[in-house]
Order: structure tokens, then sequence, then C-alpha cells
């Protein structure tokens, strides 16, 4: 059985995807996560609906400050499926209150880095914790792109007013649901945190 079967099988639980996905290696958990359909992460949204998530779960505690942490995802858009987002934890002297990231992807060079925080929600039943695009980042990890506004250019017709609620599924892998100007939409991506 893959990862898809776990998640649509008739009595499919998370706990029988969580156990599924925890046992495989670093580079099978992505190659798994990457190939989800939209039907498949729909329903994983569902299964998630009382999971919590911490900001070590994005930055493992351990991670030194602006050291990046890559997370590989898909989502269901018709088109540039596979992407990747990027964190980091702020510098210690910062008063952020979460983590601070970016999108990388073939799309980048089109439509911009779109800069995000990673905040926690304060028991928003959508997820406990949000990506954020409204929020821009007081610094980034030293090979990241220059940051720039969501308002600007292309970005401001795939970022600008975009939060990301996410749901955990396992150790290394969320799933999340995009609201733009805090409207759902259909939009749903997987991402599954490096080993």
């Amino acid at each position: 059985m893959n990862l898809s079967d776990h998640i649509t099988k008739d009595g499919g639980t998370l706990e029988t995807v969580a156990s599924y996905l925890n046992g495989l290696s670093g580079d099978a958990r992505v190659a798994e996560a990457r190939t989800l359909t939209p039907a498949a992460q729909r329903t994983l949204w569902t299964l998630t609906a009382d999971t919590k998530l911490s900001l070590d779960d994005f930055v493992p505690q351990q991670s030194s400050p602006l050291a990046s942490v890559r997370h590989y995802g898909r989502n269901t858009l018709p088109v540039f499926k596979l992407f990747e987002k990027r964190f980091c934890r702020p510098p210690l002297d910062s008063d952020s209150k979460g983590l601070w990231g970016y999108n990388e992807g073939s799309t980048r060079a089109a439509v911009g880095p779109g800069y995000f925080v990673c905040r926690y929600t304060d028991g928003d039943p959508r997820g406990s914790v949000v990506i954020d695009y409204t929020l821009t980042p007081g610094g980034k990890s030293a090979d990241w792109p220059e940051i720039s506004s969501n308002k600007k250019g292309l970005s401001r017709f795939v970022y600008f007013g975009m939060q990301d609620f996410m749901r955990q599924v396992s150790d290394h892998v969320t799933i999340g649901r995009a609201y733009v100007k805090g409207k759902e939409t259909n939009n749903f991506f997987v991402l599954c945190r490096e080993s």
C-alpha cells in the first residue's frame, strides 16, 4: 500500500497515515508526499481537523537561528505542482513571534519569493499554525533571495492577502489550506520537512 491508499481507503485513519509516513526513510517520505492527488489532499485535510502543530514542527528547536530548513511540497493547482517552502528561526535578539520563510520553485523568478511569517493562530479552528503572507519577515537566511513585498508585481496575484492554515499529519508532514483575505479556497498542499 502507498500513502494515497492509506488516506483514501475505507476506514483510513490519521493514525495509520502517520504511522506509515513515520516508518519511511526521509527520501521515501518526500517522494510519497509528492504523489498526493487533490482528492487525497482534501481527504487528508479532513482527517487532520483536530491536530495541533508547533513551530518546532517546521524548524526543529535545535536549529540555529537563520539556518534554512527545507519543506518539499505538492499542491492541488493544475500546474506548477511541486515547490518548496523554506523556513528559519529569527535571531535570538529578534522580537518576532514566529518563523521566517519564503517559497522556492520554478515560478519564483516570475512571481517573486512569496515571503511570509509562520506563527501561532491562538486557537483558530482552521489550524493552530498559519503561514501568513500578510506579514513580512524582519530578516532572512543568508542564501535566500532578497525580501520583496507581496503587494508588488505579479506577487500580488499569488500571495497578497493569503494565509495558509496548517495541520499536522506526521512527525515530518503537514497539510495546508489557502485562505485569501479570509475566504476559503479550494487550494490544498502537503509539505514534508527534510530529515
